[in-house]
């Protein structure tokens, strides 16, 4: 049932928690500290004020009025200033991009998609759909009734729906047809989840049933980075991540991406950050 908190500068916090571990939060506020941890959520913020300074995954940016972000569990993020703001948090058994991606189209766009965290801006016709919705999902959160959960993940699909059409219309993504967007989506969902262990694309392709020259052509139509671009930096975000926010000695960090031995994993960070990692984590 929801639950309602109320905070010195928090103008709205509701959460619902379900019997099998749903977790729905939908907030409005003036910080970003949250309520509690929750393992594997996404989140979607959106900024109600111009100038709030982010870093995320150690990338320094500043967003305005109106802007939305959309972060996975690997984000890592660090506010330097933020005003008011929107903000929601759910988990898989709340609602699972991965079974409703078929409707929602989702799951790579908005989450998992090539850019690590996604930027979409509001404006015009768009705001005012996206501000009535919000203000339906705030009312249906102090709802009561054993359809809520039903109702909640309604208005949840709704949002994605609307801020998936606005992102492709916005990154001119409707170049590719479904099967291909299906393509890059599952793609870039499977090196989230396994670049620790593959590598390679060949190894992707076969998960994919596909041939890896398939694969490159693909990205190569849509002017994006290699397939193996898109691993190696995958991997490289991780290893900045466990550098900088972590005490883990360095072959560790390796062994945890994967590489076997030291010197190949430290020819490989130098490689694409121009420094060794010792370097790198020491300024």
């Amino acid at each position: 049932m929801p639950v309602l908190i109320l905070h010195p500068q928090i103008i709205t916090h509701l959460k619902f928690q379900g019997r099998t571990n749903e977790y729905f939060e939908v907030l409005e506020k003036e910080d970003y500290s949250t309520t509690q941890s929750v393992e594997g959520a996404l989140s979607m913020i959106w900024f109600c004020e111009d100038q709030n300074i982010l870093t995320i995954d150690s990338e320094k940016r500043v967003f305005d009025k109106n802007e939305i972000i959309f972060l996975n569990p690997f984000n890592k993020v660090e506010v330097k200033e933020i005003k008011k703001h929107r903000y929601l948090r759910f988990n898989a058994p709340f609602y699972c991009i991965l079974n409703h991606d078929e409707e929602v189209g989702c799951k790579g766009v908005l989450f998992y998609g090539p850019k690590s965290f996604p930027t979409l801006l509001l404006k015009g016709e768009d705001l005012e759909i996206l501000e009535t919705v919000w203000k339906m999902l705030v009312l249906e959160m102090q709802s009561k009734d054993n359809l809520q959960l039903e109702m909640l993940q309604m208005m949840l699909k709704r949002i994605l729906i609307l801020c998936t059409r606005m992102f492709k219309s916005q990154e001119d993504l409707d170049e590719l047809d479904k099967v291909q967007h299906d393509v890059v989506r599952e793609f870039n969902y499977l090196v989230d989840q396994h670049f620790r262990n593959h590598h390679t694309v060949a190894e992707y392709a076969k998960l994919l049933n596909k041939a890896p020259k398939t694969l490159s052509n693909l990205f190569k139509k849509i002017g994006s980075k290699s397939p193996l671009q898109h691993i190696q930096d995958r991997i490289m975000l991780e290893v900045r991540r466990l550098l900088r926010y972590t005490d883990m000695p360095v072959s560790e960090i390796g062994y945890e991406v994967g590489f076997n031995d030291v010197q190949g994993f430290s020819r490989f960070f130098k490689k694409h950050e121009g420094i060794s990692p010792s370097q790198f984590r020491s300024s």
